[in-house]
């Protein structure tokens, strides 16, 4: 995504996005918000407070979730022989 695609979500100018990014300006507590909307992770995770992963599972079935579930449990398995 660029700054300019970004800025238009986020409604503001693009240079303000590279002052995020260049940790020039904080965006506000509803920017904040808003950005963890379109990246799909928590406020915790953009402030560096929470570094777990998170994923958006909201547009899916019951027994998709349930899958990742069983599927994310599997590997943790694997991963801790």
């Amino acid at each position: 995504m660029t700054q300019t695609d970004l800025a238009k979500r986020l409604n503001i100018t693009k240079s303000v996005v590279s002052y995020y990014e260049l940790q020039e300006r904080t965006p506000s507590p509803d920017v904040l918000i808003k950005l963890a909307d379109i990246f799909h992770v928590s406020t915790d995770y953009l402030l560096g407070i929470n570094h777990k992963k998170m994923i958006d599972v909201s547009d899916l079935s019951e027994e998709d979730i349930r899958f990742l579930l069983i599927t994310i449990e599997t590997l943790r398995k694997k991963n801790n022989k």
